[in-house]
């Protein structure tokens, strides 16, 4: 016999259900998402938070005609499962699969691609005001059919420049409009800030407590057809637990509502139902548990936010269960905390931050030992680029940890209140290229092309763990202006651990092919390969399966600005074909920068293949599947030495 699970198809199969029904459906969900997860890995507290929400969400509103639009992408996969996508599930984060946030392609009940905080409600306001324009929004006088608007954002996510940005927009809409705020109490990991101590006040308050039995006994006392408005106006003290927050929001506009259980499926319908036909801009406060329903994410939500596949097993000493999370090998994560921590200790004049991603950039380790000088900033990209700026301005040595991916968020303080006035803020870039299961909501591809573009900007790679904490050494003492180190998620490789590995020298390339070596007078290669990052380890790979066919000469380029001019020029000159090769976009990235330096050398640049990420979207799979379909695989990477080899070879045919 199928379970509740297996039956749905839409949403609207859910409509009939009993709250026992809802209730049981919530439990299979819950066990559907963590059974998948522990396979393949994937983001698994901020959904088990959030199923009975999911549910009483679908259950009131009918999102094949409304709209939701979600804040935080990696809490939709409950929203899939009731969206008929339980068949999907299995292949989760593939290519064939449930892709990890919400995806278009997949579902026409996905509105928005979105892997990046606080953009939730501004994109909601802007459909909010399409229907209006079109005629379609719901006025319970003049179109009772029309279509209603809801947006959630949850994990900390409000206290985004964005977010604050869509509340006061939102204000002034004079029409249905829903913001849900599932507040957990969590961001990725703990909350920062004044908004967050803000919520923590009012979740610990009496209010909070008295609520559910003062509020329903109030509404059971409304008269039928009374709107959610009157009953702000009529439920007096009681109405004081409902709203007593609502003096931060309001002063947006928006009339506000709760903390109410975020697991209680009754209280959620019922207060759902008067939403719906709520007549102006609301938020509807919703208190939840990140990670409920599973033990050990619910007792570590930041570990099991999105982790790797795991194995739970019995543990009878600790009469319960033990969870072991699968381990790949050393990350470039790791690598880069340790780096840091080093650095931190020899020099008491570097500071760090990150946005609200401790665990992910591995700040985590950083921050206990040196509380004074490394901060969590919350979701607040912008805010963190701006405070390293300022401490920079003050005699300080500022890293910023980010994603590649959410670099972007904050490029106009790159610009402005860094690069222009010549102050050293140094980024360091983890996830950089693609990011594999997290798709192409995540992929760090135009960190590259965006920086490139600033004055006396410095822009590195690391290819593994010695290279990685020669630059930050260098960053460490370079004063002229921004820098930045870019490094994969991924394992570091071992393959030049034997080697030792020279300092960083400002745009100098490190020869990896001794006997190549053009600029220490040694015979050219046949194609030489100027690799930049991690991707070295597959050029050498490329270059050993070809020893004896192809002479391949192989370089560590380091730098994307600058590139090491006279090396291009050496290897041009003697009409070496070059290939590049980055786990970034060939649009404005390290090629593009080598082109343009032979073009300002008088070379041929024809000579110049680029290999990179192309000018289209990847979606989610394994890196190493994404890799392979772009050509950056080590059989790719063979492909195009070949295709430049044969192009010299018709070349001096020709001649």
């Amino acid at each position: 016999m199928p379970t509740l699970l297996e039956t749905i198809r839409t949403p609207q199969d859910i409509k009939a259900f009993t709250i026992p029904q809802l209730q049981q459906l919530a439990q299979e969900m819950r066990k559907a998402i963590t059974d998948q997860v522990s396979k393949t890995g994937g983001h698994l507290a901020p959904n088990l938070g959030v199923v009975e929400l999911s549910i009483a969400m679908h259950y009131v509103f009918d999102f094949g005609f409304d709209r939701l639009l979600f804040d935080v992408g990696h809490q939709c996969y409950p929203h899939k499962l009731l969206t008929g996508r339980l068949p999907l599930l299995g292949k989760l984060r593939t290519r064939d699969g449930m892709a990890g946030f919400p995806e278009p392609r997949e579902s026409s009940y996905d509105l928005f691609s979105v892997g990046h905080a606080g953009t939730g409600i501004s994109t909601a306001v802007g459909m909010a005001r399409g229907d209006t324009l079109n005629k379609d929004a719901y006025d319970a006088t003049t179109n009772p059919t029309g279509r209603r608007v809801v947006t959630i954002i949850g994990d900390a996510s409000i206290v985004n420049g964005v977010a604050m940005e869509g509340l006061n927009n939102a204000g002034t809409l004079k029409r249905q409009f829903l913001v849900i705020l599932n507040d957990n109490g969590m961001s990725i990991s703990k909350p920062q800030g004044a908004v967050s101590h803000y919520f923590d006040r009012l979740r610990l308050s009496h209010f909070y407590t008295d609520f559910k039995k003062s509020a329903k006994e109030a509404l059971q006392g409304l008269p039928g057809g009374e709107t959610l408005r009157e009953a702000y106006h009529m439920m007096g003290e009681a109405c004081k637990a409902v709203v007593n927050e609502g003096a931060w929001f309001e002063h947006f506009g928006l009339v506000t509502v709760g903390p109410i259980d975020g697991h209680d499926l009754p209280t959620l319908i019922e207060f759902m139902r008067e939403a719906r036909d709520f007549g102006r801009p609301m938020v509807l406060h919703v208190k939840t548990i990140k990670g409920k329903g599973f033990e050990a994410a619910e007792n570590d939500a930041t570990r099991f936010h999105s982790p790797p596949a795991f194995k739970v097993s019995d543990d009878l000493e600790q009469e319960g269960c033990r969870v072991e999370l699968k381990s790949e090998g050393r990350s470039f994560t790791t690598a880069f905390a340790d780096a840091l921590f080093d650095v931190m200790e020899h020099d008491q004049k570097v500071v760090t931050c990150t946005a609200a991603m401790p665990d992910g950039t591995g700040l985590s380790k950083i921050m206990p030992k040196f509380p004074d000088r490394s901060w969590d900033v919350g979701i607040c990209e912008s805010h963190g680029l701006d405070m390293m700026a300022g401490l920079a301005k003050t005699g300080w040595k500022p890293f910023f940890a980010v994603y590649a991916t959410f670099l972007q968020r904050a490029f106009d303080q790159c610009f402005q209140e860094s690069s222009l006035q010549g102050l050293p803020v140094r980024l360091c870039l983890d996830r950089a290229g693609l990011v594999g299961g997290d798709g192409a909501v995540h992929h760090g591809f135009c960190d590259v092309a965006i920086l490139r573009t600033l004055p006396k900007a410095v822009l590195m790679a690391a290819a593994d763990e010695p290279s990685l904490r020669a630059s930050l050494e260098f960053m460490r003492t370079y004063e002229a202006g921004l820098s930045a180190v870019r490094y994969p998620r991924d394992t570091v490789s071992e393959r030049l651990i034997d080697q030792v590995c020279p300092p960083f020298v400002l745009g100098k390339a490190r020869c990896l092919s001794s006997k190549f070596d053009v600029q220490a007078g040694k015979a050219p290669p046949d194609v030489a390969v100027l690799a930049f990052g991690t991707l070295v380890m597959g050029a050498l790979d490329a270059a050993d399966s070809l020893a004896g066919i192809i002479d391949v000469g192989v370089w560590d380029a380091r730098f994307a600005k600058p590139v090491d001019k006279d090396l291009i020029k050496a290897l041009l000159e003697r009409g070496v074909p070059i290939v590049t090769i980055e786990d970034h976009s060939v649009v404005g990235g390290f090629g593009t920068a080598v082109l343009e330096a032979a073009q300002e050398l008088g070379l041929d640049a024809s000579h110049v293949t680029r290999l990179g990420l192309p000018d289209a979207w990847v979606y989610q799979d394994s890196r190493a599947k994404q890799l392979a379909e772009v050509g950056m695989d080590v059989p790719g990477i063979i492909k195009t030495i070949r295709e430049a080899a044969s192009k010299r070879s018709a070349g001096v045919m020709a001649k």
